[in-house]
């Protein structure tokens, strides 16, 4: 089954405007994102009565996959202003 996961081609749609990823376009996206925000929440939860740890864990814990978006966003991560303007 984890060989369904390491197909090559991109996760998530690049933004149109700004920098970053967009929305999931896969299935392997779309469960990526929903466990990340799932981890994000259950570590806020977990420390929820201790504000510093909270903020600290919950910050780490939502930075450390932006290098798995940004490997899996077609094109990349690069500031975008907009569909090119066709001729």
């Amino acid at each position: 089954m984890l060989h369904l996961s390491q197909e090559n081609g991109p996760w998530f749609r690049a933004k149109s405007y700004g920098y970053g990823s967009g929305l999931p376009i896969t299935w392997q996206g779309w469960l990526f994102m929903a466990v990340h925000l799932a981890v994000i929440a259950g570590v806020a939860l977990a420390v929820h009565n201790q504000p510093v740890a909270m903020t600290l864990l919950a910050t780490a814990v939502a930075l450390a996959p932006f290098p798995i978006y940004r490997a899996r966003t077609e094109g990349g991560w690069r500031w975008r202003w907009g569909k090119p303007d066709a001729p």
